[in-house]
């Protein structure tokens, strides 16, 4: 093949590299503001993780459309490209989810009552291993290293996990006294945090599908 095709494909995965670190950061940030409002409540150090949760969302949306350009100025080969950008638009709903829930929080000024803190802790320390493993998982498909299906299960695991976890803070809220404007507020809020490790999930299923169809 052209040596200018693979020099594409370098960028491509050079640029993919970029996009993971971004996302990497954004999720650090994430788990830094939830720990904030969980343990001071809404302050400037929130507002500060918030912010700096945003740019670095923005970092990865930046590098996802250059990515994006590159590839379809026929860097990769077309089923190569659709397995990659579909890949990508999933774990872009990662960083969206983390905005989302800040930016609940910060904009409704929620208060998130104590007797449901240590859940949602868990439920956040289990969500942001689960990132990380998926991050890794996609870092092993481009690197083509093996270790992909074991992460496959793990993420599952927690998923299933999340779940549970959701179910019995929601379950808390209701069985609670608070106002009922306020428990509908909390239980949005609770949902988008679970959705984190549900799509981290699929999108670990997608990259086992794309592992398996380069073995075929």
């Amino acid at each position: 093949m052209p040596e200018l095709f693979f020099k594409k494909e370098r960028q491509v995965e050079s640029l993919i590299n970029q996009y993971l670190e971004h996302l990497a950061m954004s999720k650090n940030h994430f788990g830094e503001a939830m720990n904030i409002c969980l343990n001071k409540g809404l302050c400037d150090d929130f507002d500060f993780r918030t912010r700096l949760t945003h740019k670095f969302e923005s970092k990865a949306d930046d590098v996802r459309e250059k990515i994006k350009e590159l590839m379809y100025g026929k860097a990769l080969l077309p089923e190569s490209r659709g397995d990659i950008m579909g890949l990508l638009e999933a774990m872009d709903q990662i960083p969206r989810l983390f905005e989302l829930v800040l930016q609940m929080i910060k904009t409704q000024k929620l208060l998130i009552p104590e007797f449901i803190s240590l859940e949602i802790k868990e439920l956040l320390e289990v969500s942001m291993d689960s990132c990380e493993l998926m991050l890794k998982q996609v870092d092993t498909l481009f690197q083509r290293t093996e270790g992909i299906r074991a992460l496959v299960a793990t993420i599952d695991h927690n998923e299933s996990r999340c779940d549970h976890i959701e179910r019995g803070i929601i379950t808390k809220i209701f069985d609670s006294d608070l106002d009922p404007f306020q428990k509908l507020q909390l239980k949005e809020m609770i949902v988008n945090m679970g959705e984190i490790p549900d799509q981290t999930d699929r999108i670990s299923k997608r990259v086992n599908i794309i592992s398996m169809k380069r073995r075929v």
